[in-house]
């Protein structure tokens, strides 16, 4: 394993000013994800789940082209949660959300037709055939963040509605209303990352955005500093090959977590969802440092 104190001066830098937020677009999240997933898996000892987790992500991509229009948060909320410094989105309520269980339905119900390995078939059927008590239990896991790992093959699927569905609610929102939360929290829902990137994009480029894991909106985090605890000390910088690596894991020894950081401006077919789960070797790295993963991604959870 590779280790760096401080990140690579070159990658520092940015406008002064950038964006608080990107929100999705729900459809480009999902086409890209199934692209980046499709080829990631086409070789490796991942291949099988990489190549699921594609067809699972062209799944979410017709549901959002299927899906009747979302109802956008309210705009009063929306005023009250801005003066509150909160999410506009109460993902505490959306474990309730008929909509939300229409679109697991959906998913479960069009997910029968995949491929898939034989534990995911067997926690698919277990979703279908679970009662509503169930299937909220799974979808406020999934909303908080939060997954037993001994239940993590039907939370996946729950994970794959969460996704739809919040996406396209952020999608919803005006991203002028949104207001910082605190280090690590998704101002349009209040989620973790799954990861953060260094962007390549014009006018943002070296600047740091986190991405939801559940929502996919994109938010500005100053770097050197942890997604977890929000120090800006004791930050160093893990990898799997070189210190060149496009994909590290940012250390904070001053809370003992890590999440991985996804260099964009040197690779900018990196995906924050489908590039966390194919480096999953890093994770297995850092499994021996007995530090923990303060990234959330519902489809690591059990590996």
């Amino acid at each position: 394993m590779s280790t760096t104190l401080e990140p690579n001066p070159s990658m520092i830098g940015g406008i002064p000013k950038p964006p608080l937020a990107f929100l999705p677009n729900p459809t480009k999240v999902f086409e890209g994800r199934v692209r980046r997933f499709a080829f990631l898996g086409q070789s490796g000892n991942l291949a099988p789940y990489l190549t699921f987790l594609a067809d699972l992500s062209r799944l979410q991509a017709r549901l959002v082209a299927e899906l009747p229009p979302v109802t956008p948060p309210d705009a009063t909320k929306i005023e009250q949660a801005r003066a509150a410094r909160m999410p506009p989105i109460d993902r505490r309520a959306l474990a309730e959300d008929p909509a939300l269980h229409d679109v697991l339905d959906r998913l479960c119900a069009q997910a029968a037709t995949l491929v898939m390995p034989a534990q995911a078939k067997l926690a698919l059927d277990a979703v279908r055939a679970a009662d509503a008590r169930d299937r909220r239990w799974l979808l406020g896991n999934i909303l908080s963040d939060q997954v037993p790992e001994d239940a993590a093959a039907p939370h996946l699927f729950a994970a794959a509605a969460v996704q739809v569905h919040l996406a396209r609610l952020a999608a919803s929102l005006p991203v002028d209303k949104l207001v910082p939360i605190r280090t690590g929290v998704c101002p349009a829902c209040g989620g973790r990352p799954a990861t953060s990137s260094v962007s390549g994009e014009a006018n943002i480029e070296r600047t740091r955005f986190a991405t939801c894991a559940c929502c996919a909106t994109r938010w500005n985090e100053v770097r050197v500093k942890c997604l977890c605890c929000g120090s800006t000390k004791g930050i160093s910088y893990r990898s799997a090959g070189t210190d060149d690596a496009t994909v590290k894991a940012e250390v904070c020894s001053e809370c003992n977590h890590w999440v991985k950081i996804l260099y964009q401006n040197l690779n900018v077919s990196l995906d924050p969802i489908a590039d966390d789960v194919a480096s999953l070797g890093l994770d297995m790295l850092m499994k021996e440092t007995g530090l923990a993963r303060g990234g959330f991604n519902p489809f690591i959870i059990g590996y």
